[in-house]
């Protein structure tokens, strides 16, 4: 195992909140991390590239090369609160590799004074869903009335397989080190990048940390899950065996 980290700046940090938004299903907990952290105008910490992610370089505009990373962003003082976001296009390519990869973060955050670690993703139902909701997992009951209020649906054994990656690893290292943490799901069909589903984890979010952005600049990304979403019905209502590829 290797990790690297290289600092843009060394600010110090007080009551963090570590928002984790990897890919995962539908995509829903990197768009809604990544919106959040764009709209409070988030300045990079930190950028980690690692032998348990690909080994692989982009190329970019410039004909420059980037590698596969993960990249730590944060908001200072946001009603009381510094942000830190962990951003990135990929997770650990194998179960050791998680674990590795979020212990090496989560050292490198456990001094930054956290208060809460909150780990965003998808909760893929295989199916259509027309009003997403946002289910919870927590490490302390007691946070469930406080994000009941914000909108969180706990649902008892749900989800059913439980959760993987590096949610899972980072709410496995909360509980460890005694820091509250919380996973926030939006439900998803898991066919697609969802948008729709994203906006609801975005907004439940944002009445968590008791601010207000606006979500108008998702609509057209919107529109088109839901009109996918209604494509796909029909489909299923006039020939469900041409569905059988997404099952």
């Amino acid at each position: 195992m290797a990790n690297l980290i290289t600092y843009d700046c060394r600010p110090e940090f007080h009551n963090v909140i570590f928002i984790e938004g990897l890919p995962g299903v539908g995509n829903v907990g990197k768009i809604a991390a990544d919106f959040i952290s764009y709209k409070l105008d988030c300045k990079r910490l930190a950028t980690i590239i690692s032998s348990d992610l690909p080994p692989q370089v982009f190329i970019d505009e410039n004909s420059c090369i980037y590698s596969a990373n993960n990249e730590l962003w944060y908001a200072k003082d946001v009603n009381g609160y510094d942000i830190i976001f962990l951003e990135g296009e990929f997770q650990g390519s194998t179960p050791q590799g998680q674990f590795n990869l979020c212990k090496f973060i989560f050292d490198k955050i456990i001094r930054y004074d956290p208060k809460l670690i909150i780990t965003l993703g998808g909760y893929g139902l295989g199916e259509i869903v027309e009003s997403p909701r946002v289910i919870g997992a927590v490490n302390d009951s007691k946070l469930k009335s406080k994000l009941e209020k914000c909108g969180v649906t706990f649902v008892p054994s749900e989800p059913q397989g439980g959760i993987i990656g590096a949610a899972a690893m980072f709410m496995s290292l909360a509980d460890e080190y005694g820091i509250d943490a919380a996973c926030l799901m939006g439900e998803t069909s898991g066919f697609l990048v969802d948008h729709k589903s994203a906006s609801n984890v975005v907004d439940v979010v944002c009445k968590l940390l008791g601010i207000e952005i606006d979500t108008s600049e998702m609509n057209d990304e919107i529109k088109q899950v839901e009109q996918i979403n209604q494509e796909v019905q029909a489909l299923s209502e006039t020939k469900p065996e041409d569905l059988s590829y997404f099952r």
